[in-house]
């Protein structure tokens, strides 16, 4: 059996940190969120690290990329760039003034805050 990706190219592809603090899980359950909402799809970063050539031209053919940082290092969008993919949307959520730390119990309201202002971006323009 060949092994293929299963992901499709989409209007809103969102690509979320996974880190381990509580901003990069915060990062990823936002993209959950914004996914079962409809608004986006969320999609395999590691893929996209991994420069799976199938996955990098999925992404590509999407009408807007949402990178979501959970903190000023910027693997996601590091990544992207690395390659050679134009982010259209950014947020850190660190700079949305949520502190960074190592508590896993997450915040239902700073997961809601973030998925507005994703919202809020994605009503722009681009």
């Amino acid at each position: 059996m060949a092994k293929e990706c299963l992901c499709q190219a989409n209007e809103v592809v969102i690509l979320p940190c996974s880190g381990g603090s509580n901003c990069g899980q915060i990062a990823n359950r936002v993209a959950v969120h914004l996914t079962e909402e409809g608004v986006g799809s969320l999609f395999c970063l590691a893929g996209i690290g991994a420069h799976i050539s199938g996955m990098i031209e999925s992404a590509r053919s999407a009408k807007r990329l949402v990178a979501i940082d959970g903190c000023s290092v910027e693997c996601a969008k590091k990544t992207l760039e690395h390659a050679g993919l134009n982010i259209t949307d950014y947020i850190d959520v660190t700079e949305e003034g949520i502190a960074k730390n190592k508590n896993f119990k997450l915040s239902q309201q700073d997961i809601l805050f973030i998925v507005k202002r994703i919202k809020q971006e994605l009503r722009k323009v681009k």
